[in-house]
């Protein structure tokens, strides 16, 4: 009996090792997200297909726990079921839980939004004229997606180290709320294009001013790169030109830079950042910012560092959070303004706003999640963050390296700091966010604990 007993400890100890050590793979995705002729987008029509296309791209990771999915849209939001639809449709394709699946818009204007529940709502009052809401193509964008990872998983390539790095990106952001008036009220907005010399004058203000750049390798082969960088993405619009704009050609110079890897860039928190101070909306503009971001994106993958890697070294944490509805927000006079607007639905419209207060009144939380890394900590956060947040996340781990993506569920719109609301402006304006200023607590003590957890 001695005997049997060692002999079934050996082959549980035998097979627990071998559980531990399932090799780590990753597999990469990336499919067109770019609208046709004639459909709508977030403000215009598609008028002109340009020479760049709109990606859904993004990484799945296995040999943890569950697969990870990580995927980032050159849209302009992904809201409330529509982020749900995205989170569902790629959990099942990877054989994973849509917990363990992060989606992330990076916000360019000259490209589509979806919302799946404020598409029911303009069905439910029978309005015209905002077909932006229609979800057809991004529906078919979820399947092509789907359907990529599907194929990419049978091919999904070993990888044995990764490499966090950062560096500056120099001149490309700047705060938009930089000017005060008596009383430390906020003044004029300086936007993503900015054409008012006093306010290109202004110091940068608070920005991060870092690009992060995660890398998996196979040996010395890159499979995959990941990079952050918190800054509107704007340099001009409004041409009905599908466009991912100067971070989609960062990324697009990268990606010929460093053929072997596809590279996922993310939205960091960038609701109170954008290029202003250093941008007047020329176009020349667009390929100037787009070379400074790359510039930043090289020298952070040239300082990276290969660590081994295991499955015992990756890691998935997640929160929900239930975030405060903003107090201007009631149902009855937003359906009423529903009702009575004509036109075009810019962002952010009665109809998103709707949506989200629906969708916050239904009890659904948002997931806060942490991927783990080595010593490396990717949050993924919800709206359009101010970057406080993202600086605030590495000032509570200054022993790890931390970075972030926002612009996951677009349905609460900007979510600023507390201090924030009372000063006014643009962003935390009732035309802008969705939350109260009680935010600022809740998605702190989430990323503390996440960030805390072993």
């Amino acid at each position: 009996m001695k005997i049997l007993t060692n002999l079934l400890f050996t082959l549980f100890s035998l097979c627990a090792v071998t559980a531990l050590a399932e090799p780590v793979r990753v597999a990469t995705f990336d499919v067109d997200a770019t609208p046709p002729l004639g459909s709508p987008m977030a403000y215009d029509v598609v008028k002109r297909l340009d020479e760049l296309t709109l990606r859904c791209r993004g990484v799945v990771i296995l040999g943890a726990e569950r697969p990870i999915v990580l995927c980032a849209v050159d849209w302009i939001g992904i809201a409330n079921e529509s982020h749900d639809a995205f989170r569902e449709a790629l959990a099942k394709a990877a054989g994973t839980e849509p917990g363990f699946v992060a989606v992330h818009s990076l916000h360019q204007h000259d490209a589509p939004g979806s919302d799946f529940t404020a598409e029911k709502i303009m069905r439910e009052f029978g309005i015209q004229g905002f077909g932006r809401f229609e979800g057809t193509f991004h529906r078919q964008v979820i399947q092509r997606a789907a359907d990529a990872i599907r194929a990419a998983l049978p091919e999904a390539k070993p990888v044995s180290h990764y490499g966090y790095a950062e560096a500056d990106v120099k001149e490309v952001a700047s705060n938009r709320r930089v000017e005060r008036l008596p009383g430390g009220r906020i003044g004029r907005m300086r936007g993503s294009a900015n054409k008012i010399p006093e306010l290109t004058a202004l110091p940068e203000g608070l920005i991060d001013p870092k690009v992060s750049v995660l890398v998996f390798w196979d040996a010395d082969k890159p499979v995959a790169v990941l990079s952050a960088y918190a800054c509107h993405p704007q340099s001009y619009y409004r041409l009905g030109i599908p466009s991912p704009d100067f971070p989609g050609i960062a990324r697009f110079i990268r990606g010929q830079d460093v053929n072997a890897a596809l590279h996922v860039h993310f939205n960091g928190a960038g609701g109170n950042v954008a290029a202003g101070k250093y941008n007047n909306g020329t176009q020349p503009n667009r390929i100037q910012l787009a070379t400074r971001l790359a510039a930043g994106m090289r020298e952070a993958y040239e300082k990276a560092p290969h660590v081994p890697l295991s499955s015992e070294d990756i890691g998935w944490k997640s929160l929900p959070v239930s975030l405060p509805v903003a107090p201007h927000l009631e149902e009855a006079d937003l359906v009423t303004k529903l009702k009575a607007a004509t036109g075009k639905a810019g962002y952010i419209s009665f109809a998103d706003q709707l949506a989200w207060l629906r969708r916050a009144k239904s009890g659904h939380q948002i997931d806060i999640t942490c991927m783990r890394l080595g010593t490396s900590r990717m949050l993924h956060l919800p709206g359009e963050l101010f970057v406080e947040y993202q600086l605030a996340a590495k000032a509570m781990r200054p022993d790890l390296n931390v970075f972030m993506a926002a612009y996951g569920d677009y349905g609460p719109g900007y979510i600023g700091t507390a201090v924030a609301y009372p000063e006014g402006g643009y962003e935390t304006g009732p035309g802008a966010s969705g939350v109260a200023p009680e935010v600022e607590s809740i998605l702190m003590n989430a990323m503390k604990k996440l960030l805390e957890s072993p």
